[in-house]
């Protein structure tokens, strides 16, 4: 099976309508991410391969599910069987928590700020572990900021602290200061993603107003002394109006510093409700470049404990997605 190239088309379309017997258990919902703030999404399987759709009635393609997780998706006039897989905390086998949604910054493709500002406390978020915690291998912290970059660090160190017990990988993704890859470090967290957002200096700026693009490459340097190869990660969007040499020129920076890039296709949303997807040729392309640039550093996404290159759903992943 080309399962990279179905996989392509199925994020380049982004949704599904889902059908046929109840799916509590398959539905996730998300307040950060590429999902913030939609009607929830589903995790279809198919041989070795993982995507994440959101649900949407009008969308062109569409999920029956057939009970007990079996599942069909239907493609215009082709039917692809597979499975929706258990959610256990926003994603498959992974508690993926955000620990304060709303945001007091505004980038432009997100959709967090809108969200009504909340914060859970560490001992909720050690509830919810607790609640999962048969059916985890890892957890997962990201963050919106609340008041400022530092008390959000502060924060999330506390609620760090608060799930070492559960002695599970324990990845972490928020907006860093100079000295977040060594406190995060310290306290035993096992991978960090420090996002570049976008391909360029100055498209971050367009897109990211109020943050710092050197403070994140910065961490992401000093992460991979800490942390190691094939444990850091950074998000790069594609679709915000990036060339696809720009796009390769990030991905080539990254992993030549040893940071294994996360290609995010663009969710419409925000202040870019109106622009379009990316389609999946273009995301077979650089997913194409992608694999090489890792290759050519000695990278390996396989070897990934946390976070969304364990999880697969919202991308392309090489060595992950391969073709069956």
């Amino acid at each position: 099976m080309d399962w990279p190239g179905l996989k392509a088309h199925l994020l380049a379309l982004g949704t599904t309508r889902l059908s046929g017997e109840p799916a509590g258990p398959y539905r996730s919902s998300s307040t950060a991410g590429p999902g913030a703030g939609t009607g929830g999404s589903v995790f279809f399987s198919c041989g070795m391969g993982r995507v994440r759709l959101a649900i949407d009635p009008k969308s062109p393609l569409e999920i029956i599910h057939c009970g007990a997780g079996r599942a069909i998706l239907k493609d215009g006039g082709d039917e692809i069987r597979g499975t929706l897989e258990p959610v256990a905390l926003h994603c498959p086998r992974q508690a993926y928590i955000t620990v304060t949604s709303g945001c007091i910054f505004r980038c432009r493709y997100c959709e967090v700020p809108a969200i009504t500002a909340g914060r859970k406390t560490p001992e909720e978020i050690e509830s919810m572990v607790e609640a999962v915690k048969g059916r985890i291998d890892s957890i997962a912290l990201t963050s919106g900021v609340l008041e400022s970059i530092e008390e959000e660090e502060e924060y999330v160190l506390s609620v760090v602290k608060r799930l070492q017990r559960f002695d599970l990988p324990l990845g972490v993704s928020i907006f860093p200061t100079e000295h977040t890859a060594e406190r995060l470090h310290a306290i035993g967290v096992a991978e960090v993603k420090f996002n570049v957002e976008a391909a360029t200096r100055d498209l971050f700026s367009t897109m990211c107003p109020g943050l710092s693009y050197d403070a994140v490459w910065n961490a992401l340097e000093r992460s991979v002394e800490l942390f190691g190869r094939d444990h850091v990660f950074s998000n790069l969007i594609i679709g915000l109006g990036e060339s696809d040499e720009e796009a390769e020129s990030c991905i080539s920076a990254l992993c030549a510093i040893g940071v294994i890039p996360v290609l995010r296709p663009l969710n419409p949303a925000g202040a870019l409700a109106g622009y379009t997807r990316p389609p999946a040729e273009r995301l077979l392309r650089l997913f194409a470049f992608h694999t090489d640039a890792l290759s050519a550093r000695g990278l390996n996404p396989s070897r990934a404990r946390t976070m969304c290159v364990e999880c697969t759903g919202c991308d392309l992943v090489p060595l992950r997605d391969a073709y069956l």
